[in-house]
């Protein structure tokens, strides 16, 4: 009768570290997928943050270039649009930023 309880406690620490393994394996599995997910995530995110900003900036150059060169006159449209398109690029990813911030 002796045995018995013994092999029990056997089974039952065994189980236990065997349940406690699993768990540490899990979570240094979700380490390392959650690392790279995130460089990857935040260096995808950066370049849309910078496209947002770049593209609407380019095409104020491109427009205010043009209408410089349609109508000329003492104001620079090139620079006017310049800054606009700046204002405008960082306005969207300020957009971009607190969307993602809300999701995480």
């Amino acid at each position: 009768m002796s045995e018995l309880p013994e092999k029990n406690h056997h089974n039952s620490r065994h189980k236990f570290v065997e349940e406690i393994g699993k768990k540490e394996a899990r979570k240094i599995r979700r380490r390392r997928e959650k690392g790279i997910r995130s460089i990857w995530y935040g260096m995808g995110m950066s370049g849309i943050i910078g496209w947002s900003v770049a593209i609407p900036t380019i095409i104020g150059i491109t427009v205010g270039i043009w209408i410089d060169r349609r109508w000329p006159g003492h104001l620079s449209w090139t620079l006017m649009l310049l800054m606009a398109g700046i204002a405008l690029g960082c306005l969207n990813a300020w957009y971009w930023i607190k969307t993602e911030i809300k999701n995480e």
